[in-house]
């Protein structure tokens, strides 16, 4: 009963977050922890005890397995990016972490095979790609869930996210994220509003044009209004997008209210970046070739990871910490050969 308590607290308090700001990343953890522990309290409640215990040590062993299947996947994915996309450290993304996830597994079998002193070290290693692999999953779940929230009309403005151009042609990604911004717009004149539609993007060094103006370019051939489309054509990153635009809509004397329009794995962080940045935004995504989603969520992760590192730092190191204070504290450190 306590297990299954805590759980079903975690899950009201997932509920509360969720309702006051959908943006956090923090809600995706509450989730999956209230979710994890109401199962495991409720599978292990009344008679269910013995059962628990062998789900418990299924998941002991299979976590491994599960890791191993992971580290493969990735490595398969890094060689059908470099075969569809060419050979670019972007696109070699996905196969360094697939090599990584395989090393501590592999260094810790030879340390028990052997008896070796580094035991105890490669278990703290261990708990630090635990702790990045709940993170991760976290991140992953709440990013599925928030993309699959069904979009929340009467915006003053869709903004549109560039993402880089071929010379001064729309590529298939950003024709993804305009033609979601155009249903969008569609649909908020049906209902008797006219929002305005603003492209965002500089113009890159490879570039013809900047990738507003090709943007723009796009949506008035493709049958939005002129007067309804805008540019923002100085940003080169997210952060940048956002504070532009809020400078621009500000600018027009117009409200703040906006959707962000992007691909549908970067709608996470970027309704946590329109949050830190107190900006009343939602984000909807578009849809992604798959064969690029294994590594484009990677890179959003490696952002979010960074965009927090004090939080993962403080949280990581206390947890490598505790093999070696459990070994210290019941003299169980190996003493080698």
């Amino acid at each position: 009963m306590i297990l299954l308590t805590v759980g079903l607290v975690l899950l009201g308090v997932f509920a509360l977050r969720f309702h006051l700001d959908r943006r956090r990343l923090s809600n995706g953890i509450y989730l999956l922890l209230g979710a994890a522990i109401t199962a495991v309290g409720a599978i292990g409640s009344g008679d269910q005890a013995d059962l628990t215990r062998v789900l418990l040590g299924l998941l002991v062993v299979l976590s491994p397995l599960v890791v191993l299947v992971l580290a493969g996947l990735l490595i398969a994915n890094g060689r059908q990016m470099v075969r569809r996309e060419g050979v670019r450290i972007a696109n070699l993304l996905s196969i360094g972490p697939g090599i990584v996830l395989l090393v501590p597994y592999v260094l810790l079998g030879v340390a028990i095979a052997t008896g070796s002193l580094r035991s105890v070290l490669l278990a703290s290693l261990i708990m630090a790609v635990s702790y990045f692999g709940f993170v991760f999953t976290s991140f992953v779940l709440y990013s599925l869930l928030y993309g699959w929230l069904p979009y929340r009309p009467g915006m003053d403005a869709i903004v549109v996210h560039g993402s880089g151009l071929v010379g001064a042609r729309v590529p298939p990604l950003l024709a993804s994220r305009l033609d979601r911004a155009i249903r969008i717009y569609w649909a908020e004149v049906a209902e008797g509003r006219r929002p305005v539609i603003i492209t965002s993007g500089g113009k890159g060094s490879d570039e013809a044009v900047s990738e507003a103006a090709a943007m723009a370019d796009y949506l008035i051939a493709r049958g939005v209004p002129e007067e309804s489309v805008a540019r923002e054509e100085r940003s080169t990153t997210t952060r940048e997008n956002l504070l532009f635009i809020k400078r621009l809509l500000g600018d027009r004397g117009m409200t703040t209210r906006m959707v962000l329009v992007t691909s549908n794995f970067h709608v996470l962080r970027t309704a946590i970046l329109a949050r830190r940045l107190k900006l009343d935004a939602e984000v909807t995504g578009a849809r992604t070739a798959f064969y690029y989603l294994p590594s484009a969520i990677l890179r959003e992760f490696i952002a979010i990871v960074v965009a927090y590192k004090w939080t993962n730092a403080v949280t990581c190191l206390t947890l490598v910490s505790l093999p070696l204070l459990l070994a210290l504290a019941t003299g169980g450190l190996p003493t080698g050969r």
